[in-house]
């Protein structure tokens, strides 16, 4: 199979599982589209979280139809093989494979160059695992190999240039999250071939080095493994505020280098002091708790985010909106909690989740709108209403959960009208509560 060729069966799917990616997420957002080289091979070095996911948030959102290296162990199903090819998949042979099969990456080695010399982008995970964690692994070595290799072969004409990439989450599997793909300047190769002609271990590492320090600022990287979860948490709650302490204004974009600052100054905190940094987490751990016990989230707390008017524009909103609520939940309810369900249940690792529910989804909900739609079809004349009701469906869907989740917020908005006129000791608890939280991370956190 020649990879490097562009296929009209690979464009045809990306454009049907970008238009599910458009219905799956909130937002997509892609920084630094100008770090793309024009008149070089790219290589694509990005962290990995999130299992199929993160090779989704590059392929589609990227002009290109990049090939990606992945581990040999998953082709060893005929089946999957062929359709692994068919997205451009080639197979990378480690010693854990049998040090016999290892002569079989010389192909793939061979095919990546052509690739790379038809500009064709290639693309695989410097971490050679995934997370599941806002924490970078460390990194192997493949990278820097392919490159040199390809480069070495090339007769160092190829020009190698590997953006590094970092991608975020705003939950790793909730339906309607946010991404941010962060495309950074670009680790030219030749940098480091002199290096590499008199020192190849040398320079291998450097480059890996290189790779990890340029991927590390892109991502969400908590460091801290006493106190992951504790900080994952905090940055939960105090997100937000911590921005508006900054004086920027509220995108995905600024709350997520506003997290970044939070986070890395909650590891060097750690690092400073073993005692304060667990006192912060005790404080935490306490008004979580209190709010779990009270059916509340943190942000209804904030200033200027509730009041009785409020909860009535949002009712009348609600109730505006219960019609196309109705549709949407009635024709999508079916596979959704299916999928869901099922996904639960039996996927322990939650970074797969998003990617099982993506592959099952594609095929699974087409399937029960054309099902829906012969069930309905007596009641709707015409071709073209029929086709109308068909598109209608994921739409009305993604709706529907947006009304959802618009109605969680104004029935909680609606538990702490009732908490401040009925049981106010306890709401002036949480809010002491939620004080000494913030008042230590200010004292801690310096803008």
């Amino acid at each position: 199979m020649k990879y490097e060729k562009w296929s009209l069966g690979y464009y045809l799917l990306k454009q049907y599982v970008r238009f599910v990616d458009f219905i799956i997420h909130k937002k997509t957002i892609v920084n630094g589209k100008e770090n793309l080289p024009k008149d070089a091979p790219i290589v694509f070095a990005p962290n990995h979280q999130n299992a199929l996911s993160d090779p989704m948030a590059i392929l589609l959102h990227t002009p290109y139809q990049p090939v990606w290296l992945g581990r040999a162990d998953i082709f060893k199903n005929k089946i999957a093989a062929f359709l692994l090819r068919f997205l451009k998949i080639m197979p990378v042979y480690r010693l854990r494979d049998g040090k016999e099969q290892l002569a079989k990456n010389d192909k793939t080695f061979a095919d990546s160059i052509r690739v790379l010399e038809n500009h064709v982008p290639l693309a695989l995970f410097p971490e050679a695992a995934h997370s599941g964690k806002r924490q970078m692994l460390a990194h192997k070595k493949a990278v820097p190999r392919i490159v040199f290799l390809a480069e070495e072969k090339a007769g160092h004409n190829l020009n190698i240039h590997i953006v590094p990439t970092g991608i975020y989450y705003s939950s790793y599997w909730k339906f309607n999250r946010t991404v941010i793909v962060n495309l950074g300047a670009p680790v030219r190769v030749n940098d480091f071939l002199e290096e590499y002609a008199e020192n190849p271990n040398n320079a291998t590492q450097l480059l890996k080095d290189a790779l990890y320090n340029a991927i590390e600022p892109l991502t969400l990287n908590i460091k801290s493994k006493a106190h992951y979860e504790d900080f994952e948490n905090i940055r939960e709650i105090y997100g937000r505020e911590f921005l508006r302490r900054q004086n920027k204004p509220y995108s995905p974009t600024n709350l997520f280098h506003s997290d970044q600052k939070l986070v890395g100054q909650l590891d060097e905190w750690e690092n400073r002091s073993t005692e304060t940094t667990n006192e912060l987490a005790t404080l935490a751990h306490q008004y979580l708790d209190s709010l779990k016990k009270h059916g509340l989230k943190s942000w209804l707390l904030d200033r200027n985010t509730n009041n009785a008017l409020k909860i009535v524009g949002n009712k009348l909103v609600l109730l505006v909106g219960l019609p196309v609520f109705l549709w949407g939940f009635i024709f999508n309810a079916i596979p959704f909690f299916l999928i869901d369900s099922f996904s639960r249940k039996k996927l322990k690792d939650v970074a797969f989740r998003s990617t099982f529910f993506l592959a099952l989804g594609l095929v699974f909900f087409p399937v029960v709108y054309l099902l829906e739609l012969w069930a309905v079809s007596a009641f709707i004349p015409g071709f073209w209403l029929k086709l109308l009701f068909l598109i209608s469906l994921p739409l009305a869907g993604k709706i529907a959960f947006r009304w959802y989740i618009l109605f969680l917020k104004t029935w909680g908005r609606g538990r702490l009208l009732c908490l401040s006129l009925f049981s106010k000791s306890k709401l002036e608890k949480l809010k002491t509560q939620k004080e000494r939280l913030y008042s230590m991370l200010e004292s801690m956190i310096a803008v």
